[in-house]
């Protein structure tokens, strides 16, 4: 299902998941039940405005670990509201365990600043109001909310935290997430047999289903973590030579531009790139845009040498890059020359 952009905070675009909904209806009949002792209308109003406080509160608390990650210069893609809280799209990892200690820790950090503060605003107002009932109220979530999450397993903050913890204790990035996912994954497991546990002896379906929900989402995620991770050192470990391909043609830099357009253009499978060579060295690549934009009268007496871009001044690699760099650059590019040792289109 696609999500609704309802906007943007700080420049980073806000996100509605469709079954945000289905929880923000069941969080209004949960508190709105709980507040009908202060009348119908109010109650109702009530509940629909804690259960968006709620949501609220979880947004700020995703805003803390954006602008956190946006201070290391790195981009938030976005923050997206969904069924069992919010997550901010995070485009990279940070540089170090510090800095990564310092993204995850935010968030419980700011809900454990709400609930203080909520708190105490809660023991300002007049007692045993409205008013004072739902913001001690959501004193208390918020304090639940920063807990929860601190429990030490991916994709939770504790498991970021314990991620980076291990991360400096190892010096291996990918070894520390593999083990908090791994954390995530048993913690997942436990939630799920919690959950059964609770339904089979308390008869409470509703909340047991809740708490397997949460231990089989906790599973899913630890597992893309893992694999994720797994994936990305494996591409560490490729270069940009064990992936390139050779779908190219090198032609005669000294031909005219007729000759080229005759013997290779006007083909049933023209080669997407060229590349120009004379006398044993490789000129450049042949841009068939520039070829178009010269006049037809220069086309008999023009060659190949007079278009080509040198391999100076076209996007390249060399054979021993990173595959990790190459996919990089390649997001803003749609392809790049790898070149030999000798500065020879390699192939």
């Amino acid at each position: 299902m696609q999500t609704v952009r309802i906007g943007s905070l700080f420049g980073i675009p806000l996100f509605l998941d469709p079954l945000w909904f289905v929880i923000l209806a069941f969080a209004t009949i949960n508190f709105g039940l709980a507040y009908l002792q202060w009348g119908t209308v109010l109650g109702w109003s009530a509940g629909i405005v804690m259960a968006l406080l709620l949501f609220g509160s979880v947004l700020l608390h995703e805003l803390g670990h954006s602008l956190v990650a946006r201070s290391q210069g790195i981009n938030v893609k976005s923050i997206t509201l969904f069924f069992f809280g919010g997550i901010a799209a995070i485009e990279e990892e940070s540089k170090s365990p510090g800095q990564a200690f310092q993204v995850a820790i935010t968030g419980p950090a700011v809900s454990i600043v709400l609930s203080v503060l909520l708190t105490g605003l809660a023991y300002i107002l007049p007692a045993s109001s409205l008013a004072s009932v739902l913001v001690g109220e959501l004193g208390k979530i918020n304090l639940v909310l920063a807990l929860f999450n601190l429990i030490p397993g991916l994709p939770l903050d504790g498991g970021q935290i314990l991620k980076a913890a291990l991360w400096k204790a190892t010096g291996n990035r990918f070894q520390a997430v593999h083990w908090a996912a791994r954390a995530g994954q048993i913690l997942g497991w436990l939630a799920i047999a919690t959950g059964m546990a609770v339904d089979w002896f308390t008869g409470q379906l509703v909340t047991g289903l809740w708490i397997v929900l949460l231990g089989w989402f906790g599973i899913r995620n630890a597992s893309t973590y893992d694999r994720v991770t797994t994936v990305q050192e494996t591409l560490l470990q490729l270069t940009a030579a064990d992936a390139m391909n050779s779908d190219f043609r090198v032609v005669d830099a000294e031909q005219t531009l007729r000759s080229f357009a005759d013997l290779y253009l006007l083909e049933n499978n023209p080669q997407p790139v060229y590349f120009a060579a004379s006398d044993g060295r490789y000129r450049g690549m042949v841009s068939v845009d520039d070829l178009r934009s010269c006049e037809r009268s220069q086309w008999e007496t023009h060659t190949l040498q007079s278009i080509v871009h040198p391999l100076t001044e076209i996007p390249s690699v060399t054979e021993s890059t990173s595959l990790v760099e190459v996919i990089n650059q390649l997001e803003q590019l749609p392809r790049i020359t790898v070149l030999s040792p000798a500065g020879a289109v390699a192939d």
